[in-house]
């Protein structure tokens, strides 16, 4: 008997070093980023925004031209139904209002393809700053020798000497003087 638990003690004392030198974990150091700042600050990134404010408004303004012209048709076709009092509309005026139908439907899909690619462009904005980020919390890390990097709105309370917003902000500045505005077209839809 005392031959089987000898091997077990000896099994076991080498493996509890082993597995507590697995669970040892360096003690945190933390740095605290506010990344709302860091996107609202940046020049690249205010540049960025101007222009999506432009596209948005000359969006807005294409589609109030589209629209302007169709209202107008849509209450003279109206009125000229409403003349009818119930009557079935002659040919010339079924053929109005599809034609109306067809401008309407154009119109609206002008609109969403618009609207889509200020969307594309959002995207592409946001994913031109996301890959210069990454790069920038690892060397704001080694700087400033921290070891944990945290956003600042997912933190309940942080010391001011553990903000490193302005460095981020920084190295973004440096390593992003500016961004494309313009997503690349989408590639057509093989047949």
């Amino acid at each position: 008997m005392k031959t089987l638990l000898l091997p077990a003690a000896l099994a076991a004392s080498v493996i509890a070093p082993a597995a507590a030198s697995a669970q040892a974990i360096p003690a945190a150091t933390v740095a605290v980023v506010d990344l709302e700042k860091v996107t609202a600050d940046c020049t690249a990134c205010k540049t960025a925004n101007a222009a999506l404010r432009a596209q948005a408004t000359a969006q807005e303004n294409r589609e109030k031209g589209l629209i302007a012209p169709l209202q107008t048709e849509q209450k003279a076709i109206q009125a000229a139904i409403d003349a009818l009092k119930g009557a079935e509309p002659d040919a010339a005026l079924q053929a109005r209002v599809k034609a109306f139908q067809t401008k309407q439907q154009q119109a609206q899909e002008t609109a969403t393809r618009g609207r889509q690619q200020i969307q594309r462009n959002q995207a592409y904005i946001s994913q031109q700053i996301s890959a210069k980020m990454g790069p920038i919390y690892q060397q704001v890390m080694t700087r400033r020798g921290a070891n944990l990097m945290i956003e600042a709105g997912s933190t309940l309370a942080a010391g001011a000497s553990l903000d490193v917003t302005n460095d981020v902000l920084a190295g973004l500045n440096a390593a992003l003087p500016s961004v494309q505005t313009t997503a690349p077209a989408q590639a057509a839809p093989s047949r």
